[in-house]
């Protein structure tokens, strides 16, 4: 973080602008530089900072933890508030950080003072703790890495994603470039910090270019939506639910009609719900894929037409390689279906293991598989068909997921879809499907059964179980939780069974 440390603390020294607006208020850079110089001592050590583990918020604590590892040469490791205690034991194990900083209710319930032997506390942040450790700090171990994130763990131990500084700024000088952005420009971070790309385009972004980095602590769309209109911010990037909810929050207004755009990525969506949410908005929403191994490596442009937008994945950034293969490992032909690998400057160094870098599993000419199924249209931008293991495998018949949750998204009352497998004796698995709606009492499974038979959906595919919900389980980041929709659609699928026992 060096490099885009010094270019803010300078900036700094010429003009004390705001540089961050929360639940708190408003923070000019000097001040979060002075938070930051305090806890850049307190974690200092022999060698520097070392490697820091915080607990990312999202508030002004986030930037000025990340100044403060920048300005001492540290590499920054962000965990989110609520990963379990054995989730941040295995984090720990991964990244052997030399510091942790976090609120004190944190520490206590990670039981840090236990992972961390030998550490002594201090007081930092305005109320927080850091706990450092007394021994040598060497960040040569993650090869040149600046950031490191932990993945959301939906399918099983998180892994910790080690990005290098020259990553974080190419992903977003591309992602600036795209939606026309300019120096000074405010941008938002709904999205909970603790993750990769929402770290990235947000406090490095806001960084980059040099305006305010608008925050949250809760989510709450109206309140989100306020903010942004009266701080005029011009781009943010969120998951679907999020841009659906502010859609449903703007009730039309066009609030955000001076915001360029929203960059949405993460989750399946549906053309129809989208272009509801940013003709409610007032701005334009660009359908983006990527990952936390390669950052943010698509996206469209504001002035494509909605089919482009948000009927596909967007174009590979500029300097980024984006290929199809076969089973074969040979490049199919555009518009056939194959398996998706990536190779460019945004491309990760490896994951954190026993606390150094382990490297990735490349191909012999660099690309990463990114265990996606994609299409290369004629046009050069890409579609996204559903990821290779999301199957459901129903008496002997693989049914693709991404294809019946697109067809079940495209009827007009349904707002989300989410199509997970629920056990069968007999046939392995089912097909369940958990669906947001306004109109929740007139969505059911003959309902769906009609629409699928309308779109033409091969009736071996469909659902055999639907279930309107408030709103889909979610990650901690704001994602589909695919693994709390399955608990769910399963607590549900034993409820009928209990009911029709009686």
């Amino acid at each position: 973080m060096r490099q885009v440390v010094s270019e803010f603390r300078r900036r700094a020294e010429e003009s004390d602008a705001v540089a961050v607006i929360d639940d708190s208020g408003s923070h000019t850079a000097r001040e979060l530089l002075t938070q930051a110089a305090g806890l850049a001592d307190a974690v200092a050590g022999p060698g520097g900072a070392g490697t820091v583990l915080v607990q990312a918020d999202n508030s002004w604590r986030t930037v000025a933890a990340s100044l403060a590892v920048g300005m001492s040469g540290g590499v920054l490791a962000v965990v989110n508030r609520h990963t379990t205690g054995a989730e941040f034991a295995a984090a720990v194990e991964d990244i052997r950080p030399d510091a942790v900083v976090a609120e004190p209710s944190a520490l206590e319930e990670w039981d840090v003072p236990a992972l961390m032997a030998g550490a002594g506390r201090r007081e930092v942040l305005a109320g927080w703790a850091a706990w450092s450790s007394v021994g040598a700090r060497d960040v040569s171990r993650w090869a040149g890495g600046s950031l490191i994130g932990l993945t959301s763990g939906s399918t099983g131990r998180p892994k910790g994603v080690v990005q290098s500084e020259d990553a974080l700024r190419y992903a977003c000088s591309r992602t600036i470039a795209v939606n026309g952005l300019s120096h000074g420009d405010a941008i938002a971070a709904i999205v909970p910090l603790s993750s990769t790309a929402a770290y990235c385009f947000g406090v490095f972004m806001a960084l980059s270019l040099g305006g305010p980095l608008v925050l949250w602590r809760k989510w709450e769309p109206a309140a989100v939506l306020a903010r942004m209109a009266e701080t005029r911010v011009r781009w943010t990037m969120c998951v679907p639910t999020m841009s659906l909810q502010l859609g449903t929050a703007a009730s039309g207004s066009r609030v955000l009609q001076g915001l360029r755009s929203i960059t949405v990525g993460g989750g399946p969506m549906d053309v129809a719900a989208m272009t509801r949410a940013e003709e409610s908005l007032g701005t334009r929403i660009l359908r983006v894929f990527g990952m936390s191994e390669c950052l943010g490596h698509t996206s469209p442009s504001p002035e494509d037409p909605v089919e482009i937008r948000l009927g596909r994945d967007g174009r590979p950034f500029p300097g980024t390689e984006l290929r199809v293969v076969g089973q074969d490992g040979r490049e199919v032909r555009r518009g056939e279906v194959g398996r998706a690998q990536v190779r460019g400057p945004s491309l990760f160094l490896g994951y954190a293991h026993e606390g150094r870098l382990n490297p990735p599993e490349l191909t012999t000419d660099g690309f990463f598989p990114t265990g996606d199924l994609m299409m290369t249209n004629e046009d050069g931008t890409v579609s996204v068909m559903g990821r290779e293991k999301d199957v459901i495998i129903r008496g002997g018949r693989n049914i693709d997921v991404t294809e019946v949750e697109r067809a079940v998204a495209s009827h007009p009352d349904v707002s989300q879809a989410c199509v997970v497998p629920v056990p069968d004796e007999i046939l392995g698995e089912r097909v369940a499907v958990l669906v947001t709606s306004a109109d929740r009492g007139g969505i059911g499974l003959d309902e769906i059964s009609r629409h699928l038979r309308g779109v033409g959906l091969s009736k071996a595919k469909w659902p055999e179980f639907v279930f309107a919900v408030d709103e889909l389980p979610q990650t901690t980041v704001g994602k589909i939780s695919r693994a709390g929709a399955r608990d769910l659609a399963r607590d549900l699928v034993a409820g009928l069974a209990g009911q029709a026992e009686k």
